[in-house]
Parts: C-alpha cells; sequence; structure tokens
C-alpha cells in the first residue's frame, strides 16, 4: 500500500471534515412529507435505538434530528418536529448546538417513555390520524421483531385508540438510500478514516505482539481523526474461524499474543455524521497455506464479479447472486452475506448452508440457507452497499470487501484496498 499512518494530524487537516446544512435538514423534511402525502398520513414517529447500540445501530431519528442518538422523534406532516430525550443531559448537548440545531429549544422535551409518545400526539392533536412509525420493522440483524417493547407499544396503542399506527420502516428506508451530495461527501470521508484505521493495523501487526494492539491502533487511528466508532470484529489464528468481536471483549480471557504464520481477520467499522462504511481486513503474516491461498483467490474473484455486475437499474438479486457465484463453483463454503446493503441495512444477500461441510457443524442441527432479502429491488445511482465476499475451504477462510458507493457508471470502491488478502 501507498499510504502512510500519520498519527500527527494537523488541526486545519481536522476543521476540513464535512458537515450538514440546514439545506441538507430541509432535504430530509421535505422527503419525509413526501412520503407522508403519498401514504395518506398526517404524521411518523421515529423511535431511535440506544446510542451505544454499536455496529448497525438503528438511528433513523438522527437523520431527522443530525442530533445524538437514542431519541425519539415525533413529525407532523405541517409544522415542527417534536423531539423527544431520554435524559435532561441530552437537552445540554442540544443546547451547546445553538444555532445550528435542527430541531429548535420549544420543541425539544425530557422523556420518550410512551406516555410522553402520547402527550406529543396528543398536543399535536393527532389523535385520530394515521401515523406511520419507524421501529416496528425488523432492525438487521439484531431484531428480528423490531426492537420497540411490548409494554411501550401497548401502552401507546390503548391510550390512543382513535390513531392508526402503521409500520413503514422498510417502504420509508429504501426513499433513504439514495444519499444526497452532502451525505456521500460525508459517506467518503468515513470511508478515508476506516483506511487508515486498516493501515495502522496492518503496519503494527507482527509476531510477539497481541491482538489488543493490533485492535487499539485501528481504533485510536479513527479517534485522532476525529470520529468515534463502534467496537470490530477481530480475531487471529492459525484457523480461526471466528468473525465476532474478539473474545476478551465479552468473557475473560487474555487476548492471543500473534505468532509467526498467522491469519488476522478484521471487520472494521467505521461511523462518520450517521455515515457508515466497512473494511475486510484479512492479513496473512508469514507463509500462506495453500488452501487458503485458493480461498483467497476464489474471494476476490467473487469481490471483481460484483464490481462488474452491479450498476444501475440492475436487482440486487443479481448482484448478490454474482458474487456468490465463483465461490459455489469452487465448492469452497461462506461465512454470511457476500453483501449486504449499508446507510441504512436493510438489504441482506443469500447465504447458502454449504457451511454445512465444517465437520463440526454436525453437531447443529438447526442449519439451513438463508435467502436473499428484497432480491427485485433496483439499484440506484446515490446507493452504498458493503461487499464482503468470503470463501473458505476446510477450516481455511478469507473474507475481503469494503464498501461500494453506486454512481450513474457503476461501482465506485470506496476502499479498495481492503478488496485483497494482506500479506506481511
Amino acid at each position: 500500500m501507498d499510504k502512510k499512518f500519520n498519527s500527527n494530524i494537523e488541526n486545519s487537516q481536522l476543521q476540513k471534515a464535512p458537515i450538514y446544512s440546514l439545506k441538507e435538514r430541509n432535504r430530509r423534511w421535505d422527503l419525509a412529507r413526501q412520503f407522508m402525502e403519498q401514504n395518506g398520513l398526517e404524521a411518523m414517529l421515529i423511535v431511535g435505538e440506544h446510542e451505544d447500540a454499536g455496529p448497525a445501530s438503528y438511528s433513523y431519528d438522527v437523520w431527522f434530528t443530525n442530533s445524538r442518538p437514542g431519541s425519539t422523534v415525533l413529525l407532523p406532516k405541517e409544522g415542527t418536529p417534536i423531539n423527544l430525550l431520554p435524559a435532561p443531559m441530552f437537552v445540554l448537548d442540544h443546547m451547546e448546538v445553538g444555532e445550528d440545531a435542527w430541531i429548535p429549544a420549544k420543541n425539544i422535551r425530557i422523556g420518550r417513555d410512551s406516555n410522553a409518545v402520547v402527550q406529543a400526539i396528543k398536543d399535536l392533536g393527532l389523535t385520530k390520524s394515521e401515523i406511520g412509525v419507524i421501529g416496528l420493522e425488523p432492525a438487521i440483524p439484531w431484531q428480528p421483531e423490531g426492537f420497540v417493547g411490548y409494554n411501550y407499544w401497548a401502552n401507546i396503542k390503548s391510550k390512543l385508540p382513535n390513531s392508526k399506527f402503521q409500520s413503514i420502516g422498510f417502504e420509508f428506508a429504501q426513499l433513504l438510500m439514495i444519499q444526497s451530495e452532502e451525505e456521500i461527501n460525508v459517506l467518503k470521508h468515513a470511508a478515508n478514516i476506516g483506511e487508515t484505521m486498516v493501515q495502522a493495523m496492518f503496519e503494527i501487526a507482527k509476531p510477539g505482539i497481541s491482538e489488543a494492539e493490533v485492535y487499539a491502533a485501528g481504533m485510536a487511528a479513527a479517534l485522532s481523526r476525529g470520529t468515534v466508532i463502534p467496537w470490530m470484529h477481530m480475531c487471529s489464528g492459525k484457523n480461526n474461524l471466528r468473525f465476532g468481536p474478539p473474545s476478551w471483549a465479552y468473557r475473560p480471557t487474555p487476548p492471543r499474543i500473534l505468532e509467526e504464520n498467522d491469519y488476522i481477520a478484521a471487520e472494521v467499522f467505521c461511523n462518520y455524521g450517521d455515515r457508515s462504511t466497512q473494511h475486510q481486513f484479512a492479513l496473512a503474516i508469514g507463509d500462506v497455506d495453500e488452501e487458503r491461498e485458493r480461498a483467497a483467490n476464489v474471494a476476490r474473484d467473487c469481490y471483481e464479479k460484483g464490481l462488474k455486475i452491479i450498476k444501475p437499474e440492475t436487482k440486487f438479486g443479481e448482484v448478490a447472486e454474482a458474487l456468490l457465484a465463483p465461490l459455489e463453483d469452487a465448492g469452497g463454503w461462506v461465512r454470511g452475506p457476500q453483501i449486504h446493503g449499508i446507510n441504512p441495512a436493510i438489504h441482506i444477500g443469500r447465504i447458502p448452508e454449504n457451511y454445512i461441510q465444517i465437520p463440526e457443524m454436525e453437531k447443529y442441527p438447526d442449519i439451513h440457507e438463508v435467502p436473499t432479502l428484497m432480491p427485485d429491488m433496483e439499484l440506484l445511482p446515490g446507493m452504498s452497499f458493503v461487499f464482503e465476499p468470503s470463501c473458505a475451504f476446510g477450516r481455511n477462510l478469507v473474507t475481503v470487501g469494503g464498501t461500494i458507493l453506486i454512481d450513474e457508471n457503476g461501482a465506485v470502491e470506496l476502499n479498495p484496498s481492503t478488496g485483497n488478502l494482506f500479506r506481511k
């Protein structure tokens, strides 16, 4: 790689990071109101997930507020939205933003429980209205039935018997996928930070240091560039198949010390301004096993097939199958989807059940294929996706890939370096 990690960031560089304007706010609110008009809605209720939800967080509230995640938004078809905040400290954050805040102080309220939502709906005279709700639909991949609690929703419905609610999350999310020029600039900034995270991890990784040091180098690269990112997936070893947070992130066990001929796999998540990117960092330290080399070549072939086919007017399912074809032809197995949507993450490619060929998998009886989610959706310029093609033979698994933006001509690789196996 030509780029080198520079830990000495000039303040002038940080100040050049892209921001959102009030024009972007108006574009978003107008888009939501057009959606309401087309669907016969008088308001939208947007329930945001907890601010520490991690990767693939459900933070649609931020799209409306450009503020701290973890709030609830009530947007009427006419007028300014009401923003329900969970605690007084959120109000202090809003206060410090000043005149650039998207929602004025008079529309900020403390408390986002069900009673607070009911009161806000009553205050806007919406007790006999059609209200679209974001938060009731499945939040892929962590909340297959949505994350709004039963007691919360039951109380709202019982106290507003004449209001009609409908889940609109999937439909509205498809509008959000077509990003504006400002959003694309923020997305590219996030991708650049992600590239420096990967570079920092590459430079520090060597036998004798711990996984934790590699992890810390990537996190520090992001923090020093002015963003706070979610945790990342990472594992190391000769034949390690894990692909989640490092085990020392959730149970008492020491981080592994890297050895010669190890393989490191990391899924690096970067987030800046509510735009997310993903970077598949695959590093072979020393010699590469013949089967791992073969897996890396197949994974790269899948990646290139995806680049060739993804373009406007193509169906998502067609791209998903193109990314799977070389893997299935080679007889390998895949650890997860070869492609999924991002900003927001509502599309997931097919996961075949070919991972049953792992010898230990016979211990797990409920193994089945996961079908492509929303295969018929037509791709359009401004959408972003994550390519994460994997291939494995036996216990030799390699995953490559990164974030792809679609423009009028096809695929734009926002972080091309992770489309290949790194070697050291």
